[in-house]
């Protein structure tokens, strides 16, 4: 069977696979007995919860007449497209005094891991534009979340006044 991949690309390969059973009227449960695995395991896999490993995506190649390595060239281009993700998240860095983070190189930071610092640190010495592009980038739910389980308090948020 030949098998597009250029335009998979990115794609969680359980996705595909479940498409492919689906096209191939295959049950995942019967599929997944015949590999010898646990239709737990392909049930997670084809919903993208669980990732693709090598051993696993050379037995369903088999199974279903792909060509070798198909899956998981998928898988990983699904993981280098995931990591960039991450590595793109970062807020409008130009709204952002380089005094605030005098500490550490801004266009490094890790903005998901180390967002409760962040946050702290902002509505400690920012000011207001450095505020509202953090509410922008991670939301006020989120920003309320991290003040109010903070050490340091109180932290207050500036609602916006909205004439009536």
């Amino acid at each position: 069977m030949h098998f597009e991949l250029e335009k998979y690309k990115g794609i969680h390969p359980g996705i595909i696979l479940e498409r492919l059973l689906a096209k191939k009227a295959i049950a995942q449960r019967p599929f997944a007995l015949a590999l010898g695995e646990h239709p737990q395991t392909i049930n997670a896999i084809t919903k993208g919860r669980r990732n693709l490993n090598t051993a696993l995506a050379l037995k369903i190649e088999a199974s279903l007449g792909l060509e070798e390595g198909s899956l998981a060239f998928l898988q990983t281009y699904y993981e280098i497209a995931e990591e960039k993700k991450k590595l793109l998240r970062t807020p409008n860095l130009a709204n952002f005094r380089q005094s605030l983070f005098w500490d550490t190189d801004i266009s490094k930071m890790n903005w998901d891991k180390h967002a409760r610092a962040i946050i702290e640190r902002v509505y400690e010495r920012g000011n207001e534009t450095e505020k509202k592009e953090l509410e922008a980038f991670y939301g006020l739910p989120k920003i309320k979340i991290a003040l109010q389980n903070s050490k340091r308090k109180p932290y207050t948020i500036h609602k916006n006044k909205q004439k009536t």
